[in-house]
Parts: C-alpha cells; structure tokens; sequence
C-alpha cells in the first residue's frame, strides 16, 4: 500500500533534489499551476475531465466513476510506462490529494512502482506557499539593478547566476519583462506560479549576505511582488547600469527578436502611440511596419522610455547610486562583481 507525504517531508526531499513530483491533474490544471519542477501525467485530459465532472454533477457518482474506470483501463498500460521510465523517488498530487492521485497511487503499487501520495494535493501546497509569504522574514541585502531600457540587466542577472552568483530573477518569474512590451516572446505566468517560484528562489538564497534583482516595479505584468520584497528592493543598494545607445539597441533586438514576433510588437506601439508626439510616432510606425527595427527601436528609446526613466533616476538618491558605466554588458559584470566583492 502507498503512504501519504506532507509538504514538510516533501520539501525536505526536494531541497536534497531525492524526488520527483508528478501532477497527475489534467494539462490546462497543470499549466494554470503547479509546484515548480514537476512533471505533468495527467490521468485525464481535459476533455475526458469535463466529461467526467458532468456526469459526476448531472447523472450520478457512480456513473462518473464508471466512465473514469472505462478511460483509465484504455490508457493503463501507456500511463503506468510513463511512471516506470522515471528514475528515483516519486510523490503523485491531485487537487486535494483526492480521487485522481489515490487511483494512481494505488494502479502504481499494484504494478510494483512505488510512489507516494502529497496529503492534501497542491491546495495544502499553495495554502503553504500563502502562508510563508505572508510571514517571510527576507535576510539577504538587496543589490538592485537598474538603467534605462535596453542596458542589458536581465543579461546580467542570467550571466550572474549562470556563474552561481545569488540571484532572484523576477522577468523569469513573472514571465514579463514588465513593460508594454513585456510579455512579447514570453507566456505571461499568474500570481500562483508566480508566487511558488518566487518562494522557491527566496528559500535558495535566505543564507547569502546579498541577493541581486532588476529594479522592476510592485506590478510585473499579470502579477504583484509582496510588499516586504518590495521594501527590501528600495532600502538595498542601487546599481545603475548605463551602455551606449548602439548596445542598447542591441540588446533589445536580441532579447524581443521582433521579426519573429512582429505582429505583437506592432499591437504593443499601439499601446503608446499616442503618448509619443505625433510625427515622431508616425515614423516608429513606419519603421516598424517596413521592418527596420533597429531604427525603430532608437527613436522608442530617445522619445519614449528614456524620459521615462529619468523621472526614475531622480527618484534615487545620487549618493545612494553607483554607477556601472560600460561598453557593453560584459564589461558592466566585471564592474558589478567589484562592487561586490567591496561591498560584501
């Protein structure tokens, strides 16, 4: 027979990386949510669940039971494969740690592949992950990234934690890049998943003496940071990263890649035509529409996020600001690790 796990034991086993979690909730449930670093093998799919469920409210439980037995035999074999070609430790979760995860927890057992069962599925999950935001005490300082659009701070951060540097990369998270063309190339994620991996990126760096992070604002596209993350960004220390206009330019081609997404650039300027001076935004229009986005993107930049961000600028006090001034975002890491390694 199969034994329950609670989230403390999970935890546990995540952080010594001893298992894998499985969501066995069908593929629009996991993509709405799930606990970071699961794998998806759903006992229904989403047209087998409504089936399911209408039965379940409309004719009776038995029937719904019936129907699920017919849809669960059919697929038996593939299913219990795809449990059998995962190696290690392995914790099936539903919604509730109801009917879904105890049927696949019991088939499993009764074809020798041992797994247990989260008690209370991914609602005592997210209950926890509520719970510890809400009381989270942050330890690390902030070193907060900031400069005008295109200076390269998300290439940054990426480069940082590639080198195992501590970093909390809010964009990934959030699944945008925060401005009205932040979501371009990405899926914007909800304030759930948002929040899991937050809590997740929290945890795995509570013991280091800094955390580095983008200086976005409270709102990240669909989502909020905590008010206590938000704190801690403003009272931490202010890195402001500044690269010449041409690298700048660079950048964003290479992180928006706008010929591959140029129907959702357009539908963005649409957004913010109108606060841009007429001709000038005519012009971006043109660039745009013609493809020369480079060119379109230097005028966006001059006439529309660099005032922008110089009201930002002012808001930092200049002796609380250090200046991060290189020719490209190679050269601004060399500068941040300094600060760092003066600083910490």
């Amino acid at each position: 027979m199969f034994k329950d796990i609670n989230i403390e034991e999970l935890l546990e086993k995540q952080n010594q990386h001893e298992v894998t979690t499985i969501d066995v909730r069908s593929p629009s449930e996991f993509e709405e949510s799930t606990i970071p670093g699961s794998v998806n093998i759903p006992l229904f799919n989403d047209e087998e669940r409504a089936e399911i469920g209408t039965l379940y409210k409309q004719v009776s439980v038995d029937a719904a039971k019936q129907r699920g037995l017919e849809i669960v035999s059919a697929k038996l074999p593939s299913f219990i494969r795809q449990f059998q070609a995962i190696q290690g430790d392995k914790v099936v979760f539903c919604w509730r740690g109801g009917m879904r995860s105890r049927t696949t927890a019991t088939l499993l057992t009764l074809m020798d592949v041992h797994v247990r069962r989260l008690d209370g599925g991914i609602r005592s999950y997210r209950r926890w992950v509520v719970d510890e935001l809400e009381h989270f005490e942050m330890k690390p300082q902030a070193v907060v990234l900031g400069g005008n659009t295109g200076s390269g701070k998300t290439s940054i951060l990426r480069k940082l934690k590639e080198e195992g540097y501590p970093v909390l990369d809010l964009e990934a998270m959030a699944g945008h890049r925060g401005s009205v063309f932040g979501q371009i190339g990405l899926v914007p994620h909800n304030q759930k998943t948002f929040d899991s991996l937050l809590l997740q990126g929290l945890l795995q760096v509570q013991h280091s003496p800094y955390v580095l992070l983008e200086a976005e604002s409270k709102r990240i596209g669909k989502v909020t940071m905590p008010d206590f993350l938000a704190r801690k960004k403003e009272e931490g220390i202010q890195l402001w990263v500044e690269l010449p206009m041409e690298e700048r330019v660079r950048q964003i081609l290479l992180d928006y890649a706008p010929a591959s997404h140029h129907e959702q650039c357009m539908s963005a300027f649409k957004k913010i035509k109108e606060r841009i001076h007429t001709p000038i935004a005519k012009e971006i229009d043109i660039y745009l529409q013609s493809g020369r986005f480079a060119e379109a993107v230097e005028m966006l930049l001059v006439h529309y996020y660099d005032p922008r961000y110089e009201y930002t600028a002012r808001e930092i006090e200049q002796e609380r600001r250090v200046m991060i001034r290189a020719a490209n975002v190679d050269e601004a890491i060399v500068q941040i690790k300094q600060v760092l390694q003066a600083e910490f």
